[in-house]
């Protein structure tokens, strides 16, 4: 069986951007056992280079694989929270609710739709959650004067506080847990969430 520390990377990143597309399913199944990268009757693929570079690099692997579980281990908690209930009892705001605050201070006044796309929900889930924003007056509804059939949301006074008390909340938490961390490897860790961004958004897992 052929298995190295460079295959499990890709295997990794591959799982992390294809995991919610079946037709890219084979790729990960090749990323996770490879053709040798030479051999009689071999045809060198040009693209490859930067996969052979890894291989020869067993530590540069070893810290690619790393990153690539950590980057995983990030979206899983991003999808549990987001799976917790659309609101809490009383007064406090879950965070889905407050991706919807942060949404309408960024964009301004927005319809249901909208909102719903930006914060990957259903319609019927954003105005049930809007219900509970309005009902303790952290959002205000009203019909556009160009089209009264569209009903769309904004935040109040109230909302905006609300907005910077879990901002504040929000900034101590990632001081209090990155206080170890040096100015030079959170600038390093901004350039690589950047970089990994943009192949996310090119959609190159799937196309080349």
């Amino acid at each position: 069986m052929r298995t190295t520390q460079a295959t499990g990377t890709a295997a990794t990143l591959a799982e992390v951007e294809l995991a919610d597309d079946p037709e890219c399913a084979a790729d990960v199944a090749v990323a996770a056992d490879p053709e040798p990268a030479t051999g009689p009757g071999r045809v060198e693929d040009p693209g490859r280079g930067a996969d052979s570079e890894t291989a020869a690099d067993p530590e540069r692997a070893a810290e690619l694989l790393a990153l690539g579980t950590a980057f995983r281990g990030v979206f899983a908690a991003l999808r549990r929270l987001r799976g917790r209930d659309t609101h809490l009892p009383g007064m406090e705001l879950s965070h889905a609710q407050c991706e919807l605050l942060f949404e309408l201070d960024q964009r301004g006044e927005l319809s249901v739709g909208d909102l719903a796309a930006a914060a990957q929900l259903t319609p019927a889930t954003v105005t049930q959650m809007l219900d509970h924003l309005a009902q303790h007056g952290h959002v205000e509804r009203s019909r556009l004067d160009s089209d009264r059939r569209v009903v769309v949301s904004r935040l109040t006074a109230d909302g905006r506080r609300e907005l910077e008390r879990k901002r504040t909340s929000g900034r101590r938490r990632w001081e209090h847990a990155l206080a170890d961390v040096d100015l030079a490897e959170i600038q390093a860790a901004t350039r690589v969430l950047t970089r990994l961004q943009a192949v996310f958004h090119d959609g190159a897992g799937c196309s080349e």
